[in-house]
């Protein structure tokens, strides 16, 4: 069976191990049975499987969550309103240090032109995200949210992830429910699942010592959700984390989402070493797709995977369509972190259209919570 890594990975069998995979087979017929992964028979998959085998289990579930031949994506623009940021995590290279001279605040004016450009293009939604600015009271984002909501009531608001609410709840030294319940308040609809990383505390602890643990990370999902903002879940992998962190991931997004059921996605994609203070080499498409496919196998009650063409690339992120993702992410007509880290794909909507057709299903765009749209842009992409 060949595991597509190399020889000093944990997913390579070695001498006599190799010479019975009835635990391999009775894993994949759990899978195939449509029957929930325990975190052995999950281990089992991910470090021993065949990754072909893992295609067609994570396709086939894929397959019966969703049965018509359509693959779903967003219009939306990612607007960073500032990059400073006190954090300082070691896999970022878009943050700028309070003090620095690029560090910047966006301006109403800039926000317009942004807001403008995405709803004549065919957007939807805007994604608002930031660093951990240390000056700003939360009356401001307040004061954005009523602005945006009033001015612009079509769109929808997809904003701050997790580690921004639990700063601010700390910062201002009020709750992290009366913080979310303040933002709704003023306009906010939905919550990004950004600043996940690996869900695991000891992880975070090295790569993203000043931000918030795992356990707060979905402490303040589950309260969202209480208050019915609907949430993605992510995962940045490939840093220093290992193998089992991930499944450990996986698993924690899995609990809170069968207490709440508040997760309408969930988006893996892997780390981009360049321009940060991580020196790794970036995990190939390979290792994408695994972990990938297993997403697929072990969150059962997660209804959608997006595939990541801007990590990834277009051609993998089509191949990705057949890994157990149903969703081409976002049309993405604006996005900065990434980019920051030497990555830089671009995908105009025919370029998605061509690419989801290419593979055999029908491009529908939608809202965050998968409501097909009909976007009629004033402007075609």
């Amino acid at each position: 069976m060949s595991t597509f890594f190399p020889a000093h990975s944990p997913f390579v069998m070695h001498g006599g191990q190799d010479k019975d995979f009835a635990d391999v087979r009775e894993a994949a017929a759990l899978a195939a049975a449509g029957q929930r992964l325990d975190r052995s028979a999950a281990e089992i998959l991910y470090y021993k499987a065949d990754l072909h085998t893992l295609a067609q289990l994570a396709h086939a579930m894929r397959l019966r969550l969703h049965p018509d031949p359509v693959v779903t994506y967003v219009g939306d623009r990612n607007i960073n309103y500032s990059n400073v940021c006190v954090c300082a995590c070691r896999f970022c290279a878009f943050f700028r240090a309070p003090d620095h001279e690029d560090c910047y605040v966006i301006s109403r004016d800039e926000m317009s032109r942004k807001v403008e450009e995405t709803l004549a293009l065919g957007g939807t939604q805007i994604l608002l995200q930031g660093g951990h600015h240390p000056d700003l009271p939360l009356e401001w984002y307040e004061d954005l949210l009523r602005w945006l909501r009033q001015t612009w009531p079509q769109l929808h608001i997809h904003a701050f992830s997790p580690p921004e609410i639990f700063f601010w709840a700390e910062k201002f030294d009020i709750s992290v429910a009366e913080v979310l319940r303040r933002l709704k308040e003023a306009g906010l609809h939905s919550l990004p699942g950004g600043g996940a990383e690996i869900l695991h505390t000891g992880i975070r602890a090295q790569v993203s010592p000043n931000k918030c643990t795992a356990e707060q990370w979905l402490d303040v999902m589950e309260e969202a959700h209480k208050l019915g903002l609907r949430t993605t879940a992510t995962m940045m992998f490939g840093h220093e984390e290992k193998a089992s962190h991930r499944l450990d991931h996986l698993f924690a997004v899995r609990e809170v989402q069968d207490r709440t059921h508040g997760f309408t996605a969930f988006i893996p994609w892997t780390f981009q070493p360049a321009h940060t203070r991580i020196e790794v080499p970036p995990l190939p498409a390979p290792a994408y797709l695994r972990l990938l496919a297993v997403s697929r196998l072990v969150l059962d009650n997660v209804p959608n995977i997006q595939s990541s063409w801007v990590t990834m690339g277009p051609q993998v992120a089509q191949l990705a369509l057949f890994y157990g993702a149903n969703d081409f992410g976002s049309l993405m007509i604006e996005e900065n972190v990434v980019a920051a880290a030497g990555v830089s794909y671009h995908m105009s909507r025919a370029d998605i259209h061509k690419v989801i057709h290419a593979a055999g299903f029908t491009p529908i765009q939608r809202t965050m919570d998968y409501r097909a749209v009909d976007p009629q842009p004033d402007v075609k992409l």
